[in-house]
């Protein structure tokens, strides 16, 4: 019996080692699965069911796609439209007019001597005065500029909502992609005590542990792919796809690159090219341009005529006149219309000084968010992730040498995945901040 007994531990202790072999994980490897093969692999002889595309890709397609950013680009159009309408000139006027005095007589009213038939011809036409039309055209075409530069901010917001989704999907996806190494991890050792547990050299309840916990690695690898989906369906709705749901592939990586950024520089960067704030000081110039056409339209405009008379009948005669009119501004000068342009222009400048100020402010947020995630960043990968790396390792190993026991390689596994996550959740808010950075100082999207 005791020969029986003494075989058992050496084939459970074989059984271990071939084991751990096979499932011991280094660190390095999570990370480096290709991205295509995170939801799942191709059934060979199928048309491929899933499409891979890149950062920018995925930013291009959606500002040509957004069902939204199609719409604010209609804009555009209508307002040069209004150019096209703002240089029309005046259309002239002609009246034609035939008077018969006497219609039931012969021609002649012997009644009252009522004259003889005539035949009149008129042409009208209006002469703008005071460049009316000039400044309608310089009105219109800084609304078709201010427009435009609406379009561009809408497409930085835009861009910005796109990397944020682009950092989500990747951020779930390196979740999912850990979630299931450790699933794997805990399948091999369910394996390994199982065989432990058949050769006697483990209790069963240490197999009933083991099985908790891979249910539980399972739930989370079920919850990574829940979001990893959601943040696919939400990043394709951005894209302009109108069957959020469909396979994609996002081809990209956490940014762990430290990049040095000027505080000062980057505010004067977002004062100079920020779509936004130069579409109200564009607007301040409309402002203006509004008053002085409303000023104008209060000066009033000339007609002018050409009038051809001709009788006929019993006294034949033509007569060829000309004449002019105009309105005499005594009332109506349109000085309401000028009190509005000028009190809207005040308003602009305001709107645009106010504008000003929540620039810095979100500059400034910005970089602090910059500063706070590369530093947690740093501490995380410099420190707390090694540690955990190193200590999980140990572990693991102890464990499947019959060194440690399985609470003490859950709490090492759950430190290390707590470690891994934080690091992965450091990346993600550090490429958030890069591109929310690039998204306050107009970089993204520059006129």
């Amino acid at each position: 019996m005791a020969t029986t007994a003494q075989w058992r531990k050496v084939k459970a202790h074989v059984v271990s080692v071939l084991c751990a072999a096979s499932v011991f994980i280094l660190p390095g490897t999570i990370g480096a699965q290709q991205p295509g093969a995170v939801a799942g692999q191709q059934t060979p002889g199928q048309p491929p069911a899933r499409q891979t595309i890149t950062l920018d890709q995925a930013v291009e397609e959606a500002l040509r796609n957004n069902l939204d950013l199609l719409a604010e680009r209609q804009n555009v159009p209508v307002a040069r439209a209004r150019e096209i309408q703002a240089a029309l000139r005046p259309n002239p006027a002609l009246l034609l007019t035939w008077n018969y005095q006497n219609w039931l007589g012969t021609g002649v009213n012997t009644t009252n001597n009522a004259g003889p038939p005539e035949f009149n011809s008129q042409f009208n036409y209006i002469w703008e005065t005071a460049g009316k039309r000039g400044k309608r055209i310089e009105l219109a075409q800084l609304i078709t500029s201010v427009t435009e530069l609406r379009l561009l901010d809408s497409m930085r917001q835009l861009t910005l909502g796109v990397r944020q989704a682009c950092v989500d999907y990747l951020l779930a996806q390196t979740n999912l992609e850990l979630a299931r190494q450790n699933l794997s991890v805990f399948e091999n050792i369910l394996k390994i005590n199982d065989a432990k547990v058949k050769a006697g050299d483990l209790a069963g309840v240490e197999l009933i542990r083991t099985r908790v916990a891979l249910q539980q690695v399972q739930n989370a690898v079920q919850q990574a792919e829940l979001k990893l989906q959601t943040a696919s369906n939400n990043l394709q709705q951005l894209l302009g796809r109108r069957s959020p749901g469909a396979p994609l592939d996002l081809m990209g990586k956490l940014n762990e690159e430290l990049i040095t950024l000027d505080l000062p520089r980057l505010r004067d960067q977002a004062l100079s090219q920020r779509p936004d704030l130069l579409a109200l000081r564009k607007d301040v110039q409309r402002g203006n341009a509004d008053a002085r056409l409303q000023k104008a339209i209060g000066r009033p405009d000339i007609t002018t005529g050409v009038l051809y008379n001709n009788q006929y009948g019993y006294a034949s005669g033509q007569t060829l006149g000309l004449y002019a009119s105009s309105d005499l501004p005594i009332f109506n000068r349109n000085q309401g219309e000028v009190a509005r342009a000028q009190r809207e222009t005040r308003q602009v400048e305001m709107r645009s000084t106010a504008l000003e100020a929540a620039i810095s402010t979100e500059v400034q947020n910005a970089w602090q968010q910059y500063m706070t995630a590369r530093s947690l960043m740093e501490r995380i990968r410099g420190s707390l992730l090694p540690e955990a790396q190193q200590v999980r390792e140990i572990t693991q190993f102890s464990y499947l040498r019959g060194e440690a026991s399985l609470l003490e390689f859950l709490d090492a596994q759950r430190a290390y995945n707590d470690a891994m996550q934080s690091f992965n959740d450091a990346r993600a808010d550090y490429t958030r901040s890069l591109y929310l950075i690039d998204a306050v100082i107009g970089k993204a999207v520059q006129p």
